[in-house]
């Protein structure tokens, strides 16, 4: 079961948050079965990704169930049940031990997110969806069959300023709303999280209607397509999903979190530009400069320095995917909770 944690916010105020994210870290042994524990809860989704090599990226949800792998840097449509993939488990993962990714040698990350566990039906939108839910956290885990325009229910209390969506049963990019793409009129826009493209102006996709309390707007017109979205609200205290300026500058911007950092993902939208992440178990202590890219299966980067505050987080780096001068630039951050 997940701690509720306290954090203070910048205005001195306790917020009580429930320990929703952490980052696991692990290394292969010659594929022999081992679970890797230190998560604090259990996940309900696992993205992870080889430090070391070239493996992609991997997202495991609990709403598509064990061993249904989708890569954040390939438009594959999910892969289907292995009893050799990895698995979710009660304090982090379980891997089976065939997978040849994680012999010895091998070191990984994973980034876990606790939703609400075992899936509900949600009826809120125009189609059913089936939705794991952590109101208090802002995340959630949808699970939607399309064809045309719908709403769906995402089963959060405030709107989401992220969704992350990805059609599991065809070929197909991740299109990606994210409230920080337009200052007036985000629902006019997409990114996406495999490619390198900057932000485009569509207004069919999300049907240029925001995303409310309970559903979101989404249009594909594929024949009953299967989708899973990623919902993202902001929670004080916990989570921060904006967007900044850059000023091309080893002394870069600063970001108000209200909390200490320990994830950040950020793209640049006004121009081409790698997907950055960057977590303070694969760094300790500031600069904050190891690089894992989303829409890439590289290994890790030294490519970009970033401080994580008390408060704040800061850009060190001119690196272009996160610091070019007059450059507009998406981020979701994520608060230390160990």
């Amino acid at each position: 079961m997940a701690i509720n944690k306290r954090l203070i916010n910048t205005s001195g105020e306790a917020v009580v948050v429930p320990t929703s994210f952490n980052t696991i870290l692990w290394e292969g042994n010659n594929s022999v079965a081992q679970t890797i524990t230190g998560m604090g809860f259990t996940p309900d989704l696992v993205w992870s990704k080889q430090i070391n090599g070239t493996a992609s990226h991997r997202l495991l949800d609990s709403v598509r169930g064990d061993g249904r792998y989708l890569y954040s840097n390939l438009t594959n449509s999910e892969d289907g049940y292995n009893s050799d993939y990895m698995r979710l488990a009660s304090d982090g993962v379980l891997l089976p031990g065939a997978d040849s990714n994680f012999g010895t040698t091998n070191t990984w990350v994973g980034w876990g997110w606790k939703a609400g566990g075992a899936a509900v039906t949600n009826t809120d939108g125009s189609i059913t969806s089936e939705v794991s839910a952590n109101v208090d956290a802002g995340f959630s885990v949808v699970k939607f069959t399309q064809s045309g325009l719908q709403t769906i229910g995402h089963g959060l209390d405030e709107a989401p300023k992220m969704v992350i969506t990805k059609s599991t049963n065809v070929v197909g990019n991740w299109h990606s709303y994210h409230e920080g793409l337009d200052l007036s009129s985000p629902e006019d826009y997409f990114i996406v999280l495999n490619l390198t493209e900057q932000r485009i102006f569509n207004t069919t996709l999300f049907n240029s209607v925001k995303p409310t309390n309970s559903v979101f707007s989404f249009n594909y017109s594929g024949s009953s397509t299967a989708f899973i979205a990623y919902c993202f609200a902001e929670k004080a205290g916990f989570s921060k999903i904006g967007s900044y300026t850059g000023n091309g500058s080893a002394t870069g911007p600063t970001v108000t979190t209200d909390f200490e950092p320990a994830f950040v993902m950020i793209k640049r939208t006004d121009s081409t530009g790698n997907w950055v992440i960057l977590d303070n178990k694969r760094d300790t202590s500031n600069p904050i400069d190891k690089t894992l890219n989303p829409n890439l299966s590289a290994a890790e980067s030294t490519a970009n320095d970033i401080d994580f505050n008390a408060t704040t987080f800061q850009l060190k780096s001119t690196n272009a995917d996160t610091n070019a001068n007059t450059s507009t630039y998406i981020y979701m951050a994520f608060a230390n909770q160990f």
